[in-house]
C-alpha cells in the first residue's frame, strides 16, 4: 500500500490512546523482575517433564504417544528456554526437536543422543550458562546440532 493510501488515525483517536508513563514501565520491569525469582524454578519443572517423557519413551518407543508428549515437552522447552533467561536452552531444545520432529523418522533415533541433550540442558542449567555465546555452551550446542544434522 503507498504512503498515499494509507490512513492515519485523527489526533482525537491518538489522544484516547493509554500513555504508557515511566511509571507504568517502572512497575512492570518490577513485577518481572518479582517473576524472575520463579524462572529457574519453572525451568527445573519443564525439565523434569522432558526428563519423565524420556523415561516414557525409553519403556514404550519413540512411536505413537510416547513420541508426541516427548515432542511437546521437548518444544515447550524450547519455546521456555529464553523466556527464563537461558537462550541456550531454547538453542539445545530446538535441536532435540529437530531430531525429534518427524513421526515417521522417531523410531529410529539413538536414544543416547536424545540423552546427550537432555544431560546438556541440565548442564546448561546447573552451571548457569545462559548464553548461546557461552565458550562451553557454545562448542556442546555445535556438536549436538552438528550430530542431529548428521542423524538426519
Amino acid at each position: 500500500m503507498s504512503q498515499a493510501n494509507k490512513t492515519w488515525p485523527s489526533n482525537e483517536a491518538r489522544a484516547s490512546q493509554p500513555n504508557l508513563g515511566s511509571d507504568v514501565v517502572a512497575r512492570a520491569e518490577a513485577a518481572l523482575q518479582t517473576l524472575a525469582g520463579q524462572f529457574a524454578r519453572w525451568l527445573q519443572d519443564e525439565i523434569d517433564k522432558l526428563d519423565a517423557a524420556r523415561d516414557r519413551v525409553a519403556a514404550e518407543g519413540m512411536a505413537g504417544e510416547a513420541g508426541d508428549i516427548f515432542y511437546t515437552h521437548a518444544h515447550d522447552l524450547k519455546g521456555l528456554g529464553g523466556t527464563y533467561g537461558f537462550p541456550i536452552v531454547t538453542r539445545m531444545a530446538g535441536s532435540l526437536c529437530a531430531l525429534v520432529e518427524d513421526p515417521g523418522r522417531r523410531p529410529g533415533v539413538a536414544l543416547a543422543l536424545i540423552d546427550s541433550h537432555i544431560e546438556a540442558i541440565k548442564t546448561m542449567v546447573r552451571e548457569d550458562i545462559r548464553e548461546e555465546l557461552h565458550p562451553k555452551g557454545g562448542a556442546i550446542a555445535a556438536a549436538l546440532e552438528n550430530q542431529v544434522h548428521t542423524a538426519r
